[in-house]
């Protein structure tokens, strides 16, 4: 038969060839995916060698052909693109116009201050789009590494780079795959699949062929690119690299998706575009005005100029920018990292929170929470992988049966080479471990026959190998046995490492006796370990048959618990022993006991999850680890799930749901388990087209798309990827769920604060240009000119105004519903207050300058009444504005200590522009007497008067 060349359609995973797995797709009608495929015609189909490999001119033929191995660049814009895409923006534009209006006017000082204002928010926001950009450059050093590979029939080590497809490639423990592999061949090869497929356990790996529409997380034949191995070894063929793998599929997803705008850019985008129609708008209607009353053009033009300044709040832009940096701080504070600026708002904004299981609701560490022996039960106190516990003896959870005539059978037992019996010393500062041989027997038979190890790094602890190995490591530590000890004097000489098919691991043990062949410890599948058992150990350490229908009675209560439930055995064997074989153990071993583990909920997950939902916050979990572990979790932190109600849901029930009920079914859930990445995708994109802000949790490089989709991507800082990290917009220092809940409260807070600035600087820059507009229309003396509209708006946006950005969070925060999406920036209700205090200002100001040219006062001095007029009403109105329901007068007076610092650096401002003579000729100002100040002061207490009025009238607009 003749060989063909690999065409490169036949290097292609199953995903890319269609998403079902079929086998089929465009340009490759005919191959099936490789997981479908025995090895031998995975060998035709890529024409390699499962011996010897490629030789080098191969190799140097299909990089040609193929590329390297590495994720594809896509094409980025350029800084000039990059920095002009920040200045697209209506307010931005009318800033730009402020800083070209006062350079006509001669305010250079106040020109250079707002474009500084224009130059910080857009640095800010290209600093933002590069940062963000980085999630793929991430991507792209995750499969940088070296990869060991037969060539010619030679072992070499080269860089993963280098791969092509039919490269055969070697792994062991540590080892980071290089590329997708069908495996050849293998020894006990697990692998943590877990950054890939969600997957919390390492997947043990085998080489039977599998069907085609078998999903990625279950195809137990292959290693995929990303993924690290923890245990055994394999070799495997290349069959895909680069942006053919499965980690390039989620490069794609990734370069697909476009960050969504937050809320709050939107709303500021409306308001900014509502903004300079009206400002606008009032400087044509004074320039017609003026120009029918007989005015120059150029004068009006100066003058409609003038008025669009008063208008402009120049403070916004900063205020936005200070009052969410401040927001940063707090969370930083409180384990939240902020990389995007305005998403700390919309997290207030958030409706729904989809958070991954492993390490965000459980601590991510495998801990044993039960054991039980054949003489009785035991709790294990403590969590995740310190030593930290007790072990203490609890009620049965079903009574274990007795032997017919209550015998003590001996089974043979005997002490292994002669070994002290292990435990029975109290573990520091606890009580002495319960006085039962084959709990002991069983915690060291379970951290002896074990590959696992444990290390102090820091304020944790590190984990070499498998979690439910470091598990059982944990427990035996908290029994205070010196399991390190006993492997000194009875070094292992044999095992039977762990594989799918046997479903259990066996080690021997040498023996300090010459009569003794050493001592067999087994852990694995409770069923598989009792095939081996003829005997179980009593609490003195002798031995009776066992009772298959107790242990499998206690097993099944655990897992019930959703526990995962591993069986201990031990022999020992009589000198002379053949070598260590699964024949040679079955029907001879003696059961010890069975461990029980999961990865703990965390302790404030629950309540955590109750405060969302209270404060109206939809909580979600998207996992890629089974349904019914995923149910157990939801349970245990307060969500209720259920597969039969449709309020769980698998990755194939998702497929199964057609296009158009798919968001009514994603609504409904509240558990997604054995997800894809591109199956979390249409989750978060299901959300959001139900009108929900969605607010994204994970770890893995398979989060990185969602993350990214999300309205706010949320990435775990222990234990998430650097991929996740890069695509997320907040990154948790402490991957807490809690965590989440005070970030939600802390990005409400900071909504608050900015609505209570855009509710305290309009009515100021409504009046201003207001007052121009009146003057004009009634060609009258203008009461206040463009300095000192100036004056006004730069000095109390950055004294008065930016001092909200530091107001602490009101009663209640948590307990209001999320705003809806679509709810302008300002209510109904705060317009009508904004319109209100405008008109206050404009009559009182009017009034004031009339009162006092009539009364005798220069019309300098009659300018600088209004002016100061502005800023006192300001300063009544920023108290008021503290709290945009409860009047002044039930706020805390020195709950926001900067705000008085600020009233008071601007009182001292106010005085310098009225009473020093530079100041004056700078401003065109006067000093004023005591009665004008009475004046200024009464009508100021009257404004703030009508807003407590309208508060009363209007709180329940709000």
């Amino acid at each position: 038969m003749a060989k063909r060349r690999p065409s490169r359609n036949s290097h292609v995973t199953a995903r890319q060839q269609d998403p079902s797995g079929s086998g089929t797709g465009p340009g490759d009608a005919g191959d099936p995916a490789h997981h479908g495929l025995p090895v031998h015609e995975v060998v035709l189909l890529l024409e390699t060698d499962a011996a010897r490999g490629l030789d080098q001119e191969e190799v140097a033929r299909r990089r040609a052909q193929f590329g390297v191995n590495e994720l594809p660049r896509s094409q980025r814009a350029g800084i000039a693109r990059k920095l002009g895409r920040q200045f697209n923006n209506p307010l931005v534009y009318v800033l730009l116009a402020a800083a070209v209006v006062t350079v006509f006017l001669g305010e250079f000082l106040d020109s250079a201050v707002i474009l500084a204002v224009v130059l910080v928010n857009t640095l800010i926001g290209f600093i933002q789009e590069v940062r963000a950009e980085a999630a793929l450059d991430a991507l792209h050093s995750l499969v940088r590494t070296h990869a060991a590979v037969m060539r010619g029939g030679e072992r070499k080590h080269v860089p993963s780079e280098d791969l092509v497809p039919g490269d055969l490639v070697l792994l062991e423990a540590g080892d980071k795959v290089p590329a997708d592999l069908r495996l050849v061949r293998l020894s006990a090869l697990r692998v943590d699949e877990s950054a890939l497929t969600g997957e919390s356990d390492p997947v043990a790996k085998d080489e039977v062929v599998l069907p085609q529409v078998t999903p990625v997380a279950d195809r137990r034949n292959m290693l995929y690119s990303g993924t690290l191995v923890t245990a055994g070894t394999g070799a495997g063929i290349v069959v895909a690299i680069g942006g053919e793998t499965e980690l390039g599929e989620i490069h794609r997803l990734m370069g697909a998706v476009r960050p969504v705008a937050t809320p709050l850019t939107l709303k500021l985008a409306r308001f900014s575009t509502t903004l300079t129609v009206a400002i606008l708008a009032l400087a044509a209607v004074a320039f017609l005005a003026g120009l029918a009353h007989g005015e120059r053009p150029g004068q009006m033009f100066t003058a409609a100029v003038a008025l669009a300044v008063g208008a402009i709040p120049e403070g916004l832009p900063a205020a936005v920018t200070v009052t969410l940096a401040i927001g940063v701080r707090r969370m930083a504070r409180r384990r939240a990292v902020v990389r995007r600026l305005p998403v700390v708002e919309t997290l207030g904004s958030t409706t729904v929170i989809c958070s991954d299981k492993t390490g965000t609701f459980t601590e991510n560490q495998m801990t044993i929470r039960a054991l039980w022996t054949p003489s009785g039960w035991y709790d294990v106190t403590g969590s995740g992988y310190g030593p930290e516990g007790h072990i203490t003896p609890s009620a049965p959870q079903h009574p274990a049966p007795q032997h017919p005539d209550g015998r003590n059978l001996a089974a043979g037992v005997t002490r292994p080479g002669g070994a002290a019996m292990p435990g029975g010393a109290a573990h520091p500062g606890d009580a002495a471990l319960p006085k039962d041989d084959a709990l002991q027997w069983s915690l060291l038979g379970g951290a002896a026959c074990n590959d696992a190890s444990i290390r102090r790094e820091g304020a944790g602890w590190q984990v070499r190998g498998d979690p439910t190995e470091a598990a059982m490591l944990v427990a035996a530590g908290k029994a205070g046995i010196k399991v390190q000890d006993f492997l000194a004097a009875n070094p292992r000489q044999a095992e039977l490492p762990f594989t799918s098919e046997r479903q259990f691991m066996a080690t021997l043990h040498a023996s300090t006796l010459p009569e003794d062949g050493g001592t067999v410890f087994v852990k694995g599948a409770v069923e598989r370990v009792l095939e081996l058992c003829a005997h179980e150990m009593d609490g003195q350490g002798a031995g009776r048959p066992v009772r298959r229908h107790a242990v499998l009675s206690a097993a099944h209560a655990l897992a019930d618990d959703g526990l995962r439930v591993l069986a201990t055995a031990m022999m020992s064997l009589p000198a002379g022993s053949g070598p260590l074989s699964a024949t040679e153990l079955r029907g001879r071993m003696t059961l010890t006991g069975l461990h029980a583990m999961h990865d703990p909920p965390r302790e404030a997950a629950a309540a955590s999850v109750k405060a969302c939902q209270r404060a109206g916050v939809g909580v979600k979990m998207i996992t890629g680890d089974h349904v019914r572990t995923a149910v157990t979790v939801a349970a245990a932190v307060g969500l209720a799930a259920d597969s039969a109600a449709g309020t769980a849901l698998t990755g194939a029930d998702l497929d199964a749901i057609p296009a158009d009920r798919l968001p009514e079914a994603v609504e409904r859930a509240t558990v997604f388990a054995r997800v894809s990445p591109e199956q979390k995708l249409r989750l978060i994109g299901a959300l959001q087209s139900r009108g929900h802000v969605a607010a994204m949790t994970g770890d893995g490089v398979n989060d990185a798309p969602a993350l990214r989709q999300a309205n706010v991507g949320i990435s775990m800082g222990r234990s998430g990827t650097e991929v996740a990290k890069e695509a997320s917009d907040i990154v948790l220092t402490d991957d807490d769920f809690a965590t989440i809940e005070a970030a939600v409260e802390e990005g409400r807070n900071v909504f608050d604060n900015l609505t209570k600035f855009i509710v305290w600087t309009l009515p100021t820059n409504m009046a201003e240009g207001l007052v121009i507009l009146v003057a004009i229309l009634l060609g009258a003396t203008l009461p206040i000119l463009p300095t000192q509209i100036l004056w006004i708006n730069m000095t109390t946006a950055v004294a008065l105004g930016l001092m909200l950005a530091f107001e602490p969070k009101e009663p209640g925060l948590m307990s209001r519903p999320p705003r809806p999406p679509d709810r302008p920036l300002l209510t109904w209700a705060l317009t009508v207050r904004v319109l209100l205090v405008s008109a206050l200002l404009v009559a009182g100001a009017w009034w004031l300058f009339e009162h006092e040219v009539a009364t005798g006062a220069s019309v300098a001095q009659a300018r600088t009444s209004a002016v100061n007029l502005f800023v006192a009403v300001e300063v009544f109105y920023l108290f008021s504005c503290r709290s945009l329901t409860r009047p002044a007068w039930r706020i805390h007076p020195f709950g926001n200590r900067w705000l008085l610092v600020g009233v008071l650096v601007q009182a001292g401002g106010q005085l310098a522009l009225t009473y020093t003579p530079l100041m004056n000729g700078l401003f065109h100002t006067a000093p004023i007497g005591a009665d004008a100040w009475l004046r200024i002061l009464g009508l100021a207490l009257l404004a703030s008067l009508a807003v407590a009025v309208d508060k009363r009238l209007r709180r329940r607009g709000f």
